[in-house]
């Protein structure tokens, strides 16, 4: 029994330190927005395209906190984000006021255009919870409204991120959709295969494949 208590703590320096040491995931990326009302009040055709400082891509979430003051109730807060290889491919996420709260999940693709997968125009998000948007090249996109989740693992092919627009009015010569307040935005990714501890069952496998052949050798030899 004591060489068993032996190996496994000896096992358990050469694992765990290097766990300590090599935590984080260098392809980490965080990024958050505060995107202010005045910038909700424009048409599609003439939101301009923001280009993020990175690129989000292989696994990413994408958090929004919407604490927008709508002045028209036609009006909407619309954030758009757009792959990185064509602006032809993107994700819309819409957000109307109160008191319908109405919500809906778009995507576009070159090859099947565009298309609403989620729509609610009741209690559609809640301005108490974030809305969340994740995605992974091979889980594909889920949407989660704040209370819910209403999408579920589409497939939207590969996705990274380098870029967003918002709007909010329908015509031009409509009010202005928001009357203050701003609109939080939080980018998170990352390549899990970069993360170590995304290898732990492994190293685990290994430590305990060697302590099994070491109490083979060590009970054959007594």
């Amino acid at each position: 029994m004591k060489y068993v208590l032996a190996i496994i703590l000896l096992t358990g320096f050469f694992i765990f330190p290097a766990f300590a040491q090599d935590a984080k995931n260098p392809s980490l990326i965080i990024d958050t927005l505060e995107i202010l009302s005045d910038e909700f009040n424009v048409v599609l055709r003439d939101a301009p395209t923001v280009l993020l400082h990175d690129v989000h891509a292989v696994s990413w979430q994408v958090t929004i906190d919407n604490n927008l003051l709508y002045a028209n109730p036609e009006g909407n807060a619309v954030l758009r984000l757009y792959d990185e290889q064509t602006s032809e491919e993107f994700i819309e996420i819409g957000m109307g006021p109160k008191p319908d709260n109405k919500f809906w999940v778009a995507v576009q693709t070159p090859k099947e255009g565009y298309i609403v997968v989620h729509r609610d125009l009741d209690r559609g998000w809640y301005p108490e919870a974030k809305s969340i948007i994740s995605y992974t090249d091979r889980a594909g996109l889920t949407v989660n409204n704040g209370a819910r989740i209403v999408v579920t693992n589409l497939d939207i092919g590969q996705f990274a991120i380098n870029s967003y627009s918002v709007h909010g009015k329908q015509g031009s010569t409509d009010p202005p959709a928001i009357n203050s307040g701003s609109m939080i935005v939080e980018f998170l990714s990352g390549d899990p295969a970069k993360n170590t501890f995304a290898l732990f069952p492994f190293y685990m496998a290994a430590g305990v494949g060697s302590i099994v052949i070491v109490l083979l050798l060590i009970t054959k030899r007594s």
